[in-house]
Formats: structure tokens, sequence, C-alpha cells
């Protein structure tokens, strides 16, 4: 199976759950229509955290453990299927549709995404805790269109 977008989820008024849209423009800022607090009101300047990426395999593993997670309910930009997930490391560049991605960091999680685990216990997604577990940071290198659907290609 080839690696696609399965859900692009934004929040235009920040926090969690990020809702679905069919498609959005990756812009070198994020996703266009997502409001972030850490990229409006801090002025990320270097662009690292400019999308934030979760794996539709781990979402579903997390769900066969009880947890109440969903596709966005963790802050997640877009939900990728059919990529080996605890094999991606800082550096790795990825085509999104026609957008081109770089992963920064794993996202360290917050409480507010805690309903979407049992007990709260938000660390579960934690990578310094839970190597392959973890959402990942990602910096824009090339703005493009991105749908759902659209191929996901590890460069």
């Amino acid at each position: 199976m080839s690696a696609v977008v399965h859900s692009i989820n934004i929040s235009t008024q920040g926090g969690v759950p990020k809702l679905p849209i069919n498609k959005a423009q990756i812009k070198f800022e994020g996703v266009d229509g997502d409001f972030n607090k850490f990229r409006t009101e801090k002025k990320n300047s270097t662009g690292t955290r400019a999308v934030t990426l979760f794996s539709l395999e781990q979402i579903e593993k997390l769900k066969s453990e009880g947890h109440a997670i969903d596709v966005g309910t963790t802050g997640e930009n877009i939900t990728i299927e059919g990529v080996d997930w605890p094999s991606l490391e800082v550096g790795a560049r990825m085509m999104i549709g026609e957008a081109m991605i770089e992963l920064s960091e794993p996202t360290a999680p917050c409480s507010k995404i805690g309903k979407s685990f049992i007990d709260g216990a938000f660390s579960r997604i934690d990578h310094e805790l839970e190597l392959g577990w973890s959402r990942w940071s990602a910096s824009v290198i090339e703005e493009g269109q991105v749908e759902i659907g659209s191929q996901v290609i590890l460069l």
C-alpha cells in the first residue's frame, strides 16, 4: 500500500479537536485556515512547527488499547496512512500532495489532548517515553495544495 493523506484537520479558533476538511493549501506558516497560537502569537520565525503530522495506524492502535483518540483529537493537521511511523527521524523530508515538508521534531504532548487518553495519560504519545508513537512537527520547504487521498512520498 502506498502512503496517502487520510485527513486534513484544522481549527479556526485554535485548540482540539481539529476538524476535517477536504483540501487545503500548505503554506510556509502552516495549513491555510488553521489557527495555532504557537505560530501566530509566539511568532515562531523558524517555521519548524508549521505543520503537525500523525499516523492513522498509530491512532487505530491507540483506539484498540481503549483510548478515546480519533483523527484530529490530538491536534494534528495531516493524518497519514501507510507510513512506517516508528522509522521516522528528524530531517526526513516528505512530499505531501504538492507540498514538501521536513520533520523538525517529535511533538511534545500537552494536557489539552488529555481527553483522547485513558485517565488523561497523554504521555502515551511522548517520544521520550514511547519511541515511535509521537506526532511530528514539520517545517514547510515547498508550499502546495493537499487533499484527502493525496500521495505521501518519503524522500
